[in-house]
């Protein structure tokens, strides 16, 4: 990591993901936010069930994007160079960006260099990553979210809530409320047909006059030079085909080897993201607008953006990290997600993917409470449908940040941010004295004597549970006693 992607780690996520003990508080404490987020995951979870009726074909399936996944990662450095060469050749430019703030500086110059003012901007996490909306309009350039979801997202000033899903946490007489706060002319209802019929009339108006077009990307094929975007409104294939400028910005670990990756991926995503077989809309884009063609952009750039993803990529274990296909479904599984939702995380993705990868956006520092809000139940990783084993890189999370920062080897930033010097005190003495079989018996046996004077108040653990006491005998000594008084009891019956 060089110092400027260390700098741009001090985003206003790092501020939020710092203060998420109190963000969980606060959403525990909101009942209507508990149930929109309870009903919508139950939901989510009975659809994609009804999506995989059959095991044996769900397991052969995720194993076989498993290695898709892991055979592209291996390679990643020269997949990513062969795609840049190939996207070059079929007219699209490519860009390279190692932080957010890169990213951002380059697609604002590419908007200015068209006098672009108007932007429509179809669904990107990555976007969201480096808070690209943010960034535009202080230079004076609307970005208007086309995604139903992320435009009430907008509306509302805040971020996505899940990755697939953004506005998850609102219901319908939320969203009524929103509409009629933000438009004059609008009838209020709650009736959902007529909710994003009001939308999508907005947002149509919007693609008339729009100068620039900017779509985030499912895939990039590096044999064909494509990139793939999978969504279900057709925003995305408007944002990309009617603008004069399209701009896509990915993450690197986006990139597959063939074209021929995509169907086994395409179809676990879906069904995993939305329990659909297949999503309404799969755009293709291998170049701009060719000769006698009558519609699409007449430039098209990608935006490839490392934000710590090469930190996860350098450690054998983390980069199975990078194999994630934002599908969501982790999230829908995860019981703490499910009750607390996806804003208290304060990071752009909540949830296991969100404790994953955060860390390396955002330094361990910033993130040393999210690897910790875990149960560790695993029902993450048994739905994720590319077999990333996420509570073993939680673990290891945890480890990093209490891992001394002076050790040699893999090194994150803030790794040891969560080292405290009292638990290594304490632990080192308790390893001490059970492996020392005197140091064991005495420190057990004093423990028994002073049990009745043991605190009752351990800090947070005592807040929701009942404090720990010692036994007044150790295991020893109540299996010497049993012995003893049975030894007594054969002496007894042997002598009459």
């Amino acid at each position: 990591m060089t110092k400027q992607t260390i700098k741009v780690l001090e985003s206003k996520y790092a501020e939020s993901a710092r203060n998420f003990k109190q963000n969980v508080s606060r959403d525990l404490a909101n009942p209507q936010l508990r149930s929109n987020f309870r009903g919508a995951m139950d939901y989510l979870m009975d659809k994609r069930q009804q999506a995989f009726d059959d095991p044996k074909e769900l397991e052969s399936l995720r194993n076989r994007c498993k290695l898709i996944k892991q055979r592209c990662l291996l390679q990643l450095p020269t997949l990513l160079e062969e795609l840049e060469q190939r996207l070059t050749e079929n007219g699209i430019k490519v860009h390279w960006a190692e932080t957010c703030d890169e990213a951002n500086r380059i697609i604002a110059e590419l908007i200015n260099n068209k006098n672009g003012r108007h932007v429509v901007k179809g669904k990107s996490m990555v976007s969201e990553e480096t808070a690209l909306n943010d960034h535009l309009e202080k230079q004076g350039i609307e970005c208007l979210e086309s995604d139903m979801g992320e435009y009430i997202v907008q509306l509302a000033k805040e971020h996505p809530s899940h990755i697939i899903m953004p506005a998850i946490h609102q219901n319908k007489q939320q969203v009524a409320k929103l509409f009629a706060d933000n438009s004059d002319d609008f009838d209020y209802t709650t009736d959902v047909d007529q909710l994003i019929r009001r939308g999508r009339q907005v947002i149509r108006n919007k693609f008339r006059n729009a100068d620039v077009g900017i779509s985030g990307v499912n895939f990039a094929v590096t044999e064909t030079g494509t990139l793939c975007l999978v969504e279900n409104e057709g925003n995305g294939r408007m944002c990309t085909t009617i603008p004069d400028l399209h701009i896509a910005i990915t993450g690197i670990e986006k990139v597959v080897e063939n074209l021929s990756d995509l169907p086994p991926l395409l179809s676990l995503l879906t069904r995993s993201a939305t329990g659909q077989l297949i999503s309404t809309y799969i755009n293709m884009i291998s170049h701009p607008k060719q000769e006698g063609e009558k519609d699409g952009p007449s430039e098209v750039h990608l935006v490839l953006l490392d934000n710590g993803r090469s930190q996860a990529f350098a450690d054998e274990e983390l980069r199975q990290t990078l194999q994630c296909i934002r599908c969501g479904t982790c999230m829908n599984h995860c019981p703490v997600y499910t009750r607390i939702g996806g804003h208290a995380y304060g990071t752009v993705y909540p949830g296991p993917i969100g404790k994953m990868i955060s860390p390396h956006m955002l330094g361990l520092e910033a993130t040393k409470n999210l690897t910790t809000a875990s149960s560790l139940c695993g029902a993450c990783g048994e739905v994720c449908p590319v077999k990333i084993p996420i509570p073993e890189i939680l673990l290891r999370l945890r480890k990093e940040s209490v891992k001394s920062s002076s050790k040699n080897g893999y090194q994150m930033v803030g790794q040891g941010s969560n080292r405290k010097l009292v638990e290594v005190v304490v632990w080192k003495l308790w390893a001490k004295i059970y492996s020392t079989s005197f140091l064991y018996k005495m420190a057990t046996g004093v423990a028994g004597r002073l049990r009745n004077i043991f605190p009752q108040k351990l800090g947070s653990w005592t807040r929701i549970r009942t404090a720990p006491r010692p036994a007044a005998k150790n295991l020893h000594q109540l299996m010497n006693e049993r012995n003893t008084d049975k030894a007594r009891q054969l002496n007894k019956g042997a002598k009459s």
